[in-house]
């Protein structure tokens, strides 16, 4: 196994750069680069210029508008995307569903959704969690009975993100209440504009709208819009599951803001001196940076065996664990470098077109949110505690 890049890879990181040199708009650097909140058309922005390039669906086969990239070449490309504070791709069509079309989807879908995804027509959201079925998601009771050319889908979902941009979301459904719970779920793509879809906000503590309930009543869903077979959706979930957990790591977004509290700690001073020289201080940024380090080799090697014709397993579920807790970790060392001015709640500081209203360094204005918002990083995605257990299942035999 060689962890080192070849020179063609290298290469391939040349033109990544130059092509983030030459295409990021800086006015989304900056925005990601300060934490500040991207409106929907800033999103929407960017998946449109990486659709351009050719460079959205990184992976994703060739035959179906991706790039055909190996999983080195996705990882120096995520990597350098996230060191130039590029803004995270919307997952849940380019990244969590499209795997799952391209897997399980008959033909007519795939020609039918795949293109839409790549060129932003549809706006896809994540039917997943309900009250009673989060971290156990084989609980889901959201049902559909299937009546002629079409199913009947009636309960609701929670915590769906961004949902209210999303003309389309992909639902697990019960559709056999006899069977195990695994085997009586389907997978579903349903219209939001079908009648009897309600969406209602969920403000969290922070005043922020990010996440939604959305509510099913009597929603007719042609059934050509059930992928893979009746009843067989939880191999779908758990597969779009394996992307999401990988992902969830975020390894690039941790380099990054490491590199972010570094600058903070040279600049920010205490007792006289600047944070970085602070001892127990910097005993914690080296503890999280060699955290970093061995995760970033952890992620080398599981790409080297895919690179090889391995199929990743467990390994996501430790990544997604390791990932999250580092990304937290990091967060929480840049609210407590703030200090006292992390403790107002600079909530204008974080909009477009602000000025004046940070109360101390800029770095200030959105630690406590950002610190806050990553609580939820170990939860979602499967909460760490069930990735305990699947480790515990696979690889230890428990």
């Amino acid at each position: 196994m060689d962890l080192n890049f070849t020179p063609a890879e290298e290469a391939f990181r040349d033109s990544v750069r130059a092509f983030l040199a030459e295409k990021l708009p800086k006015a989304l650097s900056d925005k990601v680069a300060s934490g500040k909140h991207l409106s929907r058309d800033e999103m929407a922005q960017w998946h449109a210029i990486l659709n351009e390039r050719g460079w959205l669906a990184n992976h994703w086969p060739k035959e179906y508008g991706g790039t055909g990239w190996s999983v080195i070449e996705r990882f120096i490309f995520e990597h350098e995307c996230c060191l130039a504070h590029a803004p995270r791709v919307v997952p849940f069509g380019v990244n969590m569903l499209g795997p799952v079309l391209i897997k399980y989807g008959n033909e007519a879908q795939k020609r039918y959704w795949l293109p839409r995804i790549l060129n932003g027509e549809d706006w896809w959201c994540q039917g997943y969690s309900e009250p009673g079925a989060g971290s156990d998601l084989a609980a889901v009771k959201t049902h559909a009975v299937r009546e002629g050319d079409h199913y009947i889908v009636n309960g609701q979902k929670t915590w769906t993100t961004l949902g209210h941009y999303a003309n389309m979301i992909f639902c697990l459904v019960r559709t056999n209440r006899e069977a195990k719970k695994q085997e009586g779920i389907s997978f579903l793509l349903i219209d939001m504009n079908t009648p009897g879809v309600e969406i209602r906000p969920i403000i969290t503590l922070d005043g922020e709208h990010e996440v939604n309930e959305v509510f099913f009543t009597d929603v007719r869903v042609p059934v050509q819009n059930l992928v893979g077979e009746e009843d067989r959706g939880w191999s779908c979930a758990k597969y779009l599951l394996t992307y999401e957990r990988t992902n969830i790591a975020g390894i690039g977004f941790s380099v990054a803001a490491l590199q972010r509290l570094k600058k903070i700690a040279a600049t920010q001073r205490r007792n006289g001196r600047p944070l970085a020289d602070d001892p127990l201080f910097a005993a914690r940024m080296a503890r999280v940076e060699i955290d970093l380090e061995n995760m970033k080799t952890t992620n080398l090697r599981v790409i080297s065996a895919v690179a090889g014709g391995g199929a990743p397993g467990a390994e996501s579920s430790m990544l997604k664990i390791r990932g999250t807790e580092i990304r937290q970790e990091i967060t929480s060392l840049t609210r407590r470098a703030m200090g006292p001015y992390a403790r107002p709640y600079q909530w204008q500081a974080q909009d477009e077109g602000d000025e004046g209203h940070t109360l101390g360094p800029e770095a200030a204005a959105g630690a406590a949110a950002h610190y806050f918002n990553n609580r939820k990083l170990s939860i979602f995605g499967g909460s760490n505690e069930i990735q305990k257990n699947i480790i515990s299942k696979m690889i230890l035999g428990l």
